[in-house]
């Protein structure tokens, strides 16, 4: 009979009618029984025991099924690692290299297990009426970090057969020869986490940051760099830190609002804001977007200088029209009319203050698309109608003098 008969233990043992079978294939035979069973155990526990226990569980975000599902690969884990001795004719050295490589697979299923849960506790603290003024989804990212640096200690001394205080001693005498070298790295690893596990960055935003000349959509986020394709095809390459230590602009908020805003102004020539007279409000009257106006304005005013005429007093305190409110309520009434303004959106026509180059009106609204080509459009169709529309209300835009103004002066 074979030599090691008498030292280990071999399926003919159990099965006298595989007795003739080579060592070998004695082995194999044993390692597909073996994986067979582990297979056998995961998919009783994942889909037979955790389908019975997710009946009684809530359907929502908050179950804690991901844990669980964590947990049970520790069951097919537990039978490799102690059905591998019964496997015969294997080196010793090999089974307690199968031993150690489960052993920290557990450690790491364990480690995955308890992060999930600290997940789904943070979920529901986020459940909670203060939640947002007090959240703590950082302290629960450090517990993460904690959590999986001790993991990877303890899957070391489990492959080393090391004690992990003896690991860990000798990582405190090369931290600073760690943090020296890798300082770029460990900066990036930190900015990286937080970018994406605050969800600050994602490829294919819109990324705005002057002060680094980036302008354009991001198209590839690595540990060390941050890559940048500008409007005009360049590349702008950004380490990954700058973005946590400087400030930048994501435009993805007004992406995914579906609307983009104007922002924009018109200079009114200040000589030409006057009352209007009868005649003019009578000839402005053809406008449908100002009846409605001009009719509540002269009930308006009716009013008001009734009151004043009835106390007797000088009707220089009397109310009147003018001619840049009536333009600037025509403005509201235009933009609320243009099927490509959002109106669900503010919408604002407002003067700012007076400066030398004229009365600023300011147009301040959004568009119903966010496409760059689109949003130029309608802009430009906008403010082309309100140059053109303005000499109707006695107005003129303010520029300043040119040579062909000073010509045509002098000529007169």
């Amino acid at each position: 009979m074979r030599q090691n008969q008498t030292e280990t233990r071999s399926i003919a043992d159990f099965l006298p009618l595989l007795a003739d079978i080579p060592p070998w294939a004695e082995t194999l035979l044993a390692f597909a029984l073996l994986a067979l069973l582990a297979w056998l155990a995961n998919f009783v526990v994942k889909h037979m025991v955790l389908r019975i226990v997710t009946r009684w569980l809530p359907h929502d975000n908050l179950t804690p099924l991901p844990v669980a599902a964590r947990l049970a690969n520790i069951v097919p884990a537990l039978i490799v690692s102690n059905g591998i001795t019964l496997v015969p004719y294997l080196p010793p050295t090999l089974v307690t290299v199968v031993h150690n490589v489960v052993s920290a697979s557990i450690i790491l299923f364990v480690a995955m297990a308890i992060s999930r849960a600290l997940g789904l506790g943070n979920q529901v603290y986020d459940r909670r009426p203060g939640a947002a003024s007090r959240p703590i989804k950082g302290y629960i990212q450090l517990l993460k970090i904690v959590l999986y640096a001790g993991a990877a200690i303890l899957i070391l001394a489990a492959l080393m057969e090391q004690s992990p205080l003896l690991l860990l001693s000798g990582l405190g005498a090369m931290a600073a020869v760690l943090m020296l070298v890798f300082k770029d790295t460990i900066l990036s690893l930190v900015a990286s986490v937080q970018l994406t596990s605050n969800d600050m960055l994602r490829v294919g935003d819109w990324l705005e940051m002057p002060q680094l000349n980036a302008d354009g959509d991001v198209i590839d986020i690595a540990l060390h760099t941050i890559k940048v394709q500008n409007w005009d095809k360049t590349i702008t390459t950004i380490p990954t830190h700058r973005l946590i230590s400087e400030s930048f602009k994501n435009w993805r908020g007004m992406a995914e609002s579906g609307g983009r805003r104007i922002k924009r102004s018109v200079f009114i020539d200040q000589n030409d804001i006057r009352f209007l007279t009868v005649e003019e409000k009578d000839r402005l009257r053809r406008f449908q977007l100002l009846h409605a106006y001009l009719g509540h304005k002269q009930d308006e005013i009716g009013e008001w200088n009734a009151a004043i005429e009835k106390a007797g007093r000088d009707l220089v305190n009397t109310r009147r029209v003018t001619s840049i409110g009536t333009f600037r309520a025509y403005v509201v009434e235009y933009l609320r009319a243009n099927r490509y303004i959002a109106k669900q959106m503010t919408l604002l026509v407002r003067q700012l203050d007076p400066s030398p180059h004229g009365l600023p009106i300011e147009i301040y609204c959004f568009t119903n698309t966010t496409a760059w080509n689109a949003y130029e459009d309608i802009q430009a169709d906008i403010f082309d109608h309100l140059l053109a529309i303005m000499p109707e209300f006695g107005l003129r835009p303010f520029q300043e003098p040119s040579g062909r103004d000073l010509q045509k002066r002098l000529a007169a």
